[in-house]
C-alpha cells in the first residue's frame, strides 16, 4: 500500500476499497427507512427485485439517501480529522505546517524513507534529502491531493 493511500485511508476512514463499498452497503438500509408505509418494511424480502430497483437507483431517485454517504466519503473535513488526530496524540503536533507532525498525528512513521516515498508518489523531482524545500513541497502537495481525492481543506493550506 501506497504511504498517499496510508494517510488518505486514516483521515478519510478505512481502506480506499471499502469506502466506496460501505456506502453502497449502507444504501439498503436507508432506503426502508426514507419509504414510508408497512408495505415497503413488508416488501423488501418478498418483492426484493420490485425494491432493488430503486436502491440500485436510489443515489439518484433518493438524494438525501446518497448525498450523505456521497458527503461522507467525498467531503472528508481533513482538518477536523487532523486535529482530533493530534488531540489523540496527546503530543504537541503542528499538523498545518510540518509534514512530519502531520503524519505523527495520524500514529505514522515520518521517517525520511516515508516521507521519500511519500515524495516520489507525489512526483517531486528535486533531491530526495530530507530538505525544508522538500518536506515544505511534500506537505502542499499531499494536502492538494487530498483535496483531489474528496477532502475538505482549507484554501488557506492550499495555497
Amino acid at each position: 500500500m501506497s504511504v498517499f493511500t496510508k494517510i488518505k485511508n486514516a483521515i478519510f476512514g478505512g481502506p480506499a476499497t471499502a469506502a466506496p463499498a460501505s456506502p453502497s452497503a449502507a444504501e439498503p438500509t436507508p432506503a426502508p427507512d426514507d419509504v414510508p408505509g408497512p408495505a415497503a418494511t413488508t416488501a423488501p424480502p418478498v418483492g426484493g427485485t420490485g425494491q432493488a430497483v430503486p436502491k440500485t437507483s436510489g443515489a439518484s431517485s433518493q438524494s438525501p439517501s446518497a448525498p450523505s454517504s456521497s458527503n461522507a466519503t467525498q467531503q472528508v473535513d481533513v482538518a477536523a480529522q487532523l486535529d482530533a488526530a493530534v488531540k489523540r496524540s496527546g503530543q504537541k503536533l503542528d499538523w498545518k505546517h510540518s509534514i512530519v507532525d502531520l503524519m505523527k498525528a495520524l500514529g505514522m512513521d515520518a521517517s525520511l524513507a516515508e516521507r521519500k516515498e511519500l515524495a516520489q508518489e507525489l512526483g517531486y523531482t528535486k533531491d530526495l534529502n530530507g530538505s525544508a524545500e522538500m518536506n515544505t513541497w511534500l506537505h502542499k502537495a499531499l494536502l492538494k491531493k487530498l483535496s483531489e481525492n474528496g477532502g475538505k481543506v482549507p484554501t488557506e493550506l492550499l495555497d
